[in-house]
């Protein structure tokens, strides 16, 4: 019979989303992920597996807690309005980040995925799930009129989804409201319904 754990696998993850997502996953140590998480080695690996399983497990955490919550409690809101909320959320969590580590989804698919097809598919799969939602709710706001019929759906979900990537990036380096509000602005005009 197996022991059960004795640690908060959640408190565990969110060390080594702190760690991954701030020094990355080339330059983090599996040394550095046993201080910071208060486990032992021994423990990590089988709770975790290796150094690439852990960074999985920690980048699945992050998006759950961040992305899919986001989606969620956007979805609650008109087409148009949910939209909107989830891009002053980025803008506001960028601008917040004083550490520029911008978002770990970013970071992993310029960082790790290059390298690892099994990032890519894990990567392009969270950004297809956005990029789903924005098309939910754009043909959800075609159909009741606040959004736009001059352009296809599917065209404005994948430029909101190109918007959001390009401010998560700029965030990194020059993270100033008015250039992040002045990329987001003209986006979210494009899906004005048509007059």
């Amino acid at each position: 019979m197996a022991r059960p754990r004795e640690f908060d696998e959640d408190a565990v993850l969110d060390a080594a989303v702190q760690c991954f997502w701030s020094r990355g996953y080339e330059a983090t140590s599996i040394r550095e992920l046993i201080e910071k998480t208060g486990l032992t080695g021994a423990s990590l690996y089988n709770a975790f597996g290796d150094k690439s399983a852990f960074y999985q497990r920690a980048l699945d955490h992050y998006v759950e807690g961040s992305i899919s919550a986001r989606i969620r409690r956007c979805e609650a809101m008109g087409p148009r309005e949910s939209i909107e909320a989830f891009f002053a959320e980025i803008v506001k969590r960028s601008l917040d980040d004083t550490e520029r580590k911008g978002c770990m989804l970013v970071n992993a698919a310029l960082d790790v995925a290059p390298h690892d097809p099994a990032f890519q598919k894990v990567v392009a799969g969270v950004l297809s799930s956005i990029e789903a939602f924005f098309l939910r709710r754009i043909s959800q706001g075609q159909a009741d009129g606040t959004v736009t019929l001059s352009h296809r759906a599917e065209d404005l979900a994948r430029h909101l989804l190109g918007v959001l990537m390009g401010v998560r990036v700029l965030a990194r380096v020059r993270p100033d409201r008015a250039l992040l509000e002045g990329a987001v602005k003209p986006a979210l005009a494009l899906l004005a319904a048509d007059q």
